[in-house]
């Protein structure tokens, strides 16, 4: 997907660019300027400095003749890109590690960082999303004109894209920013990844407050310890990179990074047992809303979240702390959404309620993480005066290890569990079920534990079992508007099936409750 890009651009010498960035030069750079900076081949435009990075399978700089012919006029590349490209007909600016560099590169030539605007960085493994919605739309009561990115969409005022990674790589990051800047953005929330931390995703850019929501059990495959894992979100919370932080404490992982951190914090909890300088507690659940209150030594602010959950509320309350940490007096943000106002978000995917007005409720989530099944299902529970009924997968080619866990965890907490097919990507779809299924059945031996290959037969499946008064969870797909499988992505929108079904059942589907 192309990258969303200012639509002006005077360029950067490229003799400039060499004389900062590059440690050897191949080539006569000229007059040459660059306008952008792109990293996939099939987006170059006419005008971009053409990153040639290595990858797991092959080295960027075999496409170097693509990004040639769609109009590139300078290559960054490592040694080995040199040596594929040697004969290449344009400057090729030579250094160790160009993805070290890159952010930063791509922040000179769109000159995308803006000493006015204020930037928020969220990190961790569940609610990154939805505190960054909570964020934009809090500084948007406030009277600001926002920019957010986050796994489910990014977003210039009410301008949208859908997104591709959960934190963009640093090219089309920055190119967002700098548009965010043309658009007249006064804020600007980021959803960061720890793989963004650590391949570099978000250098070149400088964060004015920063947030650490938890960590749990994730992308092992990609880490080999929860000591790597945690290290990578670490690093969003270090001098140079952020000016403050917000640290919620409800985990030893958090309560870790507020001892250890480098640069002025404050934290949030829930937990009675920790020491925070801030406070969230619970005053009201329910399917359309969670009502609470966020209170210091001198501070109480009571609103609301139209999103079902406990963790919901830590999420919003921690954006109210950003806020406030940003530099907003807390009387502007208590007027802003204090009281019956509320926060005016909407998170799509997120605990979404996608049924209507009659018959069970059903609720489409992105939760796939152990921790994200269970805070979702015993939320639920404390508003659900039937059964639960939940539908879920896994991904494939992806942190093998949790699987047993995502099934023990729904069998003991949903009264009826059906697996299906989530993402199998290039794994066989029974092998990953088949994990899922040892998991629920180990956890609960004589539980109803079901087996439906197909999403859109599993979502029918549950609703013949439903009945006024259960729910129906289903989770893994939010958001998200189609299936990998074998390669192939194959649309799909798990919202729009389930209104498809209900419908076919006879349930009449209006407005969202």
């Amino acid at each position: 997907m192309p990258s969303l890009r200012p639509s002006a651009s005077d360029g950067h010498a490229l003799s400039e660019i060499a004389m900062r960035f590059a440690q050897r030069v191949i080539g006569e750079v000229g007059t040459t300027v660059v306008t952008g900076v792109e990293l996939s081949s099939r987006d170059v435009r006419p005008g971009d400095l053409f990153a040639a990075l290595p990858g797991a399978n092959q080295h960027g700089a075999v496409f170097a003749d693509n990004a040639l012919v769609a109009g590139a006029v300078a290559i960054l590349t490592d040694v080995a890109g040199a040596e594929i490209i040697a004969d290449a007909p344009v400057p090729v600016l030579v250094v160790d590690s160009p993805r070290d560099i890159l952010g930063d590169v791509a922040a000179h030539v769109y000159d995308s960082q803006d000493e006015t605007r204020l930037t928020f960085g969220v990190t961790g493994t569940n609610g990154k999303t939805s505190i960054v919605y909570c964020l934009a739309a809090i500084l948007e009561a406030i009277g600001l004109t926002t920019a957010l990115s986050t796994t489910a969409q990014r977003r210039i005022g009410a301008r949208e894209i859908t997104s591709g990674l959960t934190t963009p790589e640093a090219p089309e990051l920055h190119a967002f920013m700098a548009l965010a800047r043309e658009a007249g953005a006064q804020a600007l929330a980021l959803e960061v990844s720890a793989q963004a931390l650590t391949r570099s995703r978000v250098s070149g850019i400088h964060f004015d407050v920063v947030g650490f929501a938890n960590l749990s059990h994730d992308h092992l495959d990609d880490y080999a310890t929860f000591e790597d894992y945690f290290e990578a979100k670490s690093r969003l919370f270090r001098s140079g990179v952020a000016a403050r932080a917000v640290v919620c404490v409800d985990d030893n992982w958090g309560l870790r990074l507020a001892e250890s951190i480098q640069i002025p914090s404050t934290t949030i909890a829930t937990r009675e047992d920790v020491v925070a300088d801030w406070r969230v507690e619970i005053l009201g659940e329910s399917f359309e809303r969670t009502t609470f209150r966020v209170y210091s030594d001198d501070i109480s602010i009571v609103s609301h979240i139209p999103v079902l959950g406990d963790f919901m509320a830590l999420n919003a309350a921690l954006a109210i702390v950003m806020v406030i940490e940003s530099g907003f007096e807390p009387a502007d943000v208590e007027n802003a959404i204090g009281g019956s106002q509320g926060i005016p978000v909407y998170i799509p995917g997120r605990l979404e309620v996608v049924s209507g007005p009659v018959g069970p409720v059903f609720v489409v989530d992105y939760g796939h993480t152990p921790e994200a099944f269970r805070a979702s299902l015993e939320s639920l529970r404390r508003v659900t005066p039937g059964r639960i009924i939940m539908v879920f997968g896994a991904d494939g080619d992806r942190d093998v290890a949790k699987r047993s866990e995502l099934g023990a965890i729904s069998a003991r907490l949903a009264d009826i569990v059906i697996i299906t097919d989530y993402h199998p990507r290039s794994e066989d779809p029974a092998r990953i079920r088949a994990a899922l299924l040892a998991g629920a059945v180990g956890a609960r031996p004589d539980g109803d534990i079901r087996e439906e290959p197909d999403p859109a037969r599993a979502v029918r499946l549950a609703i013949s079992l439903a009945h006024v008064g259960d729910v129906i969870f289903y989770a893994g797909p939010g958001h998200e508007e189609y299936r990998e499988q074998a390669g192939k992505k194959i649309p799909y929108n798990a919202r729009e099936d389930v209104r498809k079904a209900l419908g076919e059942a006879g349930y009449v589907v209006g407005e969202n409750r």
